[in-house]
Parts: structure tokens; sequence; C-alpha cells
């Protein structure tokens, strides 16, 4: 039953985070970058207090030890604030495809820091083949023009780039931390601290409410990104990262572009470059290797109960008829 929670909220974090890259852009073309991600704090806060504190027992609702505390800044800084703050800011200036790849290389930054903080995630042989793989892959799809390298394409890759710094930093911190409370409370009290950081951000950059667009695109945008892709997906994904811990978590990013470009390609229309599908494809053998022992592991424990599922007392084999209605299990 854990493992098959735990492959539930792997496929609901990949699918909502995913969406995250589309419904970004979109939005973009109506909100200010910092005040976009700022409004999604918000509404995000508001939807997850309200929810835990309806399937939380009241007791529990307070983060009460340092660690508690530690855990909650961790999250509201690093893993939501300013990873977020930056993918926006980012994604004026590549694809929803491109920023969904060269976040993808959280994963491959997650064993970095879990190296120098934590104690019981280290990463393996195989772990780190998977890594040089990955960056190989991310470097095709970000591909810079050594003539234009600080140019808009090659600025808005590496802010992108800073943003999955933040966010493997973040996921680490969290476990660090060893906080007592839940991943859900610990969401909801960190979302207030990511919306005053980055309504400061957006300030401090002179953006102006009176510049938003307020259409029905960018209302659909704003509550997908804050609703699904935010509280939701918050929930999910750092649950899993309290079952999981942050290095096999943040596997999540490895299949997020694969739903991004889909998406893209089909909701705004993107294209997508011969050379950013060769890179997507050494990603993901990346998120092979790095990532295959625990996949086919949990593939053949889950494997029996699929069986039994589909058999009618349990054992394997195919269910026959005789024509007659009746059916009997052929055991040769």
């Amino acid at each position: 039953m854990v493992e098959r929670r735990t492959l539930g909220l792997f496929v609901l974090a990949s699918l909502l985070f995913g969406g995250t890259f589309v419904g970004a852009k979109a939005g973009l073309e109506y909100f200010p970058p910092l005040l976009f991600v700022a409004f999604r704090f918000d509404i995000a806060a508001v939807v997850l207090f309200a929810y835990a504190a309806v399937a939380t027992d009241l007791g529990e609702l307070l983060p009460r030890t340092r660690g508690d505390w530690v855990g909650v800044l961790a999250t509201g800084v690093f893993a939501i604030g300013l990873a977020n703050a930056l993918l926006f800011v980012g994604q004026q200036y590549a694809t929803s495809a491109v920023a969904s790849v060269v976040f993808s290389l959280n994963p491959i930054l997650t064993p970095v820091f879990a190296a120098v903080l934590l104690s019981d995630e280290r990463l393996s042989r195989r772990g780190a083949v998977g890594m040089v793989l990955g960056l190989l892959g991310v470097g095709l799809v970000v591909s810079p023009d050594p003539a234009n390298l600080l140019g808009g394409d090659a600025l808005g890759k590496g802010i992108l780039f800073l943003g999955a710094v933040s966010g493997a930093l973040g996921s680490v911190l969290i476990r660090w931390a060893d906080t007592d409370v839940s991943s859900t409370v610990r969401t909801a009290w960190a979302l207030p601290f990511a919306a005053a950081l980055t309504h400061g951000m957006s300030v401090a950059a002179g953006e102006s409410v009176a510049t938003v667009q307020w259409t029905p695109t960018a209302l659909l945008a704003l509550g997908y990104v804050a609703v699904f892709a935010g509280a939701v997906a918050y929930v999910a994904f750092f649950g899993l990262l309290d079952e999981t811990g942050a290095i096999k978590a943040n596997l999540v990013f490895y299949v997020v572009p694969v739903v991004t470009t889909v998406a893209g390609w089909a909701l705004l229309g993107e294209s997508v470059s011969a050379t950013t599908v060769a890179g997507f494809a050494v990603v993901f053998l990346g998120f092979a290797v790095l990532g295959g022992d625990t996949l086919a592991t949990t593939a053949r424990r889950l494997w029996p109960a699929v069986v039994e599922r589909f058999s009618d007392d349990g054992r394997s084999g195919p269910v026959l008829t005789d024509g007659s209605g009746s059916y009997g299990r052929d055991c040769d």
C-alpha cells in the first residue's frame, strides 16, 4: 500500500508540475512575472490552509520545534519561493518545454547538496553516471550560442538554472531540518513566507498591479498554477519527499518535461527543435540510469497485486471459456 501511494504521489506531482510551465507561459502575457507568482502563492496559501484545517487535528497545525520552523523556511524561501520566482522570470525568454528540461537539472543537483548535508542519502556510481548523462542532455537543450552568451535565450536559461539550484537546495534542507510536522502543514505555513518574499521582489522590480490584464485566459492560468500546480501538487510532492527522500523525490522533474512538451505543443502551439528532442532523450536516459533500480523494484513488487486483481482466485494464468458460458483456468 505504501508503494502504491508513493507511485500515485509521483504520477500526480509529475502531471501537475508539468502543467506549471504551460500555465506560467500562458499567464505571462497578462501578468508581470514576479507579481504572477506572488498571486499564485496568495491563492495557494488560502486553499492549503483551509484544507489543512479540515484534514489535520488542531494540535498538529502549529510548528513547534526549531526543526519544524527550519523546514517551513526551507520550503518557503528555497523550495517554493525563489525557485518559482526564478522560473517565472526565466520563462519569459524560453518555451515551456525548454524551461521544464532546464529545471530537470533539479534531481541531478540534489545529490550534490545531499552529499554535504545528509548522511543517509548518497549517490552510487550508477547514480553518478545518470547525473553525467543528465548534464549532457540539458547541455544539448540549452546549447548556448557563444556569440550571444549574455543574450535573451542564454540569460533566461541561466535564470532557470538558478531556479533549479534553489529547488534542489530547498528539498535537501527540508530533509536536513528533520521536521516533525506533516508535509501539508509545513507547506501551508511555507506559502505565506513565499508570498511575502515574491511580493517584496515584485515591488523591488517596479512591477504594478495596474499592468495586469484580467482576461479569462489570465484567470484560468492563475487558477491552474495556484490551485492544481500549486496547493495540490505541493501536497503530493512534499509528501513524496518525506516518504522517499530528496534524491528520489526530485526524479519527478525528469518526467515533467514529457508532460510540458506535449501540453505546450497541444495548447500553446510551441515547436520543439530536433536538438531539444535529442537533449530530452539523453536527460531521460540519465533518469533511467539514476532511478532504474527503484522503478524495477517497485514494478516487481506491484506485479503480484496486478495479477491477483485480474484473476478470480489469486493465481496467474489465462482464463478460458468452453463456449457454454462457464469459465475455467488453463493449468497447463
